[in-house]
């Protein structure tokens, strides 16, 4: 048996974070087994499914490289066969035409509140004539459920779980305009696209045992089921916009790395021992379902940065640079050749320093920014009269200096103690004046980065 598992979001909002870590796990468990992975777009509900989230979907998951191995299947365009096979069940008697109005509806529903009983349907045309179908009402089709017993799942994640039918009721499978329900259209389509596993958010446990009574219905084999517990924030609440981004392309405007987001959020829910920072393959290779437990996750942002610089730091500095340079021309600031070059060179001392892309952009625009340069306050109190004149003695020294990291070194040395200065009280004052900040990797590499003509102009800039 080839494992095939799916991901369905439903195209109503934005790729939230708990639906991106459901998909990496039906992608992980898939590849662990040398199976497939596949994307169904659940577009059903037609009032709030739009294109546009449709497109938010397909570009989360491809930043994430979750890359699906079939075109993405889109479940309003197989509505004919949910059809075909509830007209099935009406034909063999296991589903049977309802004439209840909305109004009936309603009432039975406020009588059932009123009476402290669970709103369930009360079965009223499951063996009634249809002879005395009210004229002008058109039917929906209904489940005719077991009554009896009681359905048992053996979840890979929740263990075994039971549910008595008769606390369940005879649910619509197809409406009266003839659309298929959610509940009945995603079994149609996990039992024709060969789903082996449904990895979902343990939010459709309750939907999965009507489910099973469908598949029961149908004779159909039924996927093994697993289900995983939801992510809430860091005071156990529902996760929301009030806990901090929820959305995953939210993560990559806040220069989140697609790899450190996908790591934080495997280990989000699954362990394997002492295991915290992982490759794609070695997930793969390591990813189980006995590794999900049980309980809710908490959402840990300032874990999510941590990790997001250790992957900053492991991550290509022109891949990184060429992030940076998108990021700095949508701040309006203009990057051109002898920038760019600037910032790869500087890139591996400018990255051991950032948590975030944005970060990192921001602690690289100096190389990017014509003169003036913008100062912060703290920097701008570095360049005193007293700094300005020691900076300009040390721009003629400069002048004669072979530009390496070594020479840099050996000058910079020598000037603080021909001036009776430790390294570091010229260098701030340095720092500030190259970089309009007090912070930047070492100065001595800043230099190079920026060439001598260049720190020549920045220093002279302030000190005339």
């Amino acid at each position: 048996m080839k494992v095939r598992t799916r991901f369905a979001p439903s195209p109503t909002g934005l790729l939230h974070v708990g639906g991106a870590r459901t998909a990496l796990f039906n992608y992980l468990f898939a590849r662990h087994h040398g199976g497939e992975f596949v994307l169904r777009i659940e577009d059903t509900d037609r009032a709030r499914s739009t294109q546009e989230a449709v497109q938010v979907i397909l570009d989360g998951l491809d930043w994430l490289g979750l890359k699906a191995d079939e075109p993405p299947v889109y479940q309003t365009t197989r509505e004919a066969r949910h059809a075909e096979v509830a007209m099935q069940l009406l034909a063999e008697g296991k589903a049977y035409k309802c004439y209840c109005t909305p109004e009936e509806l309603t009432e039975m529903r406020e009588q059932a509140i009123a009476e402290k009983r669970p709103p369930r349907y009360d079965g009223r045309w499951r063996d009634r004539d249809p002879a005395e179908a009210p004229q002008g009402v058109k039917p929906a089709i209904r489940l005719r459920a077991p009554r009896e017993g009681e359905v048992v799942l053996n979840d890979l994640v929740q263990g075994e779980v039971r549910v008595k039918n008769a606390e369940m009721d005879d649910m619509i499978i197809l409406r009266s305009d003839g659309t298929p329900t959610y509940l009945h259209a995603v079994v149609v389509d996990d039992h024709d696209m060969a789903i082996t596993h449904v990895i979902r958010g343990d939010d459709h446990l309750t939907n999965t045992f009507r489910q099973i009574q469908i598949y029961d219905a149908m004779g159909w084999k039924k996927p093994e089921f697993a289900h995983i517990p939801l992510i809430h924030g860091a005071d156990g609440a529902k996760l929301s916009k009030r806990h901090g981004a929820v959305s995953v392309l939210e993560f990559r405007e806040q220069g989140f790395l697609p790899e450190a987001l996908c790591n934080y959020l495997l280990r989000l829910g699954w362990g394997h021992g002492d295991a915290e920072f992982l490759s794609r393959d070695e997930q793969i290779q390591l990813f189980t379902l006995e590794g999900v437990g049980r309980a809710a996750s908490r959402m840990d942002y300032a874990k999510l940065t941590h990790l997001n610089g250790m992957w900053l730091r492991q991550a290509d500095d022109t891949r990184l640079r060429d992030n940076v340079v998108e990021r700095l021309a949508k701040a309006d600031v203009t990057v051109g050749t002898a920038a760019m070059q600037r910032i790869l060179h500087l890139m591996p001392g400018l990255k051991e320093r950032a948590k975030t892309l944005e970060e990192l952009a921001a602690s690289s625009a100096f190389l990017a920014r014509e003169m003036p340069l913008p100062f912060e306050p703290k920097a701008e109190a570095l360049l005193t009269h007293e700094n300005k004149e020691m900076l300009t003695r040390l721009a003629s020294v400069l002048e004669n200096v072979t530009f390496n990291n070594e020479a840099i070194d050996a000058a910079l040395r020598a000037f603080a103690e021909a001036e009776g200065r430790k390294l570091g009280q010229v260098a701030q004052p340095l720092r500030a004046a190259l970089t309009g900040s007090t912070t930047s990797p070492g100065i001595d590499a800043t230099l190079m980065a920026l060439g001598k003509n260049e720190a020549l102009q920045r220093i002279r800039a302030v000190t005339t």
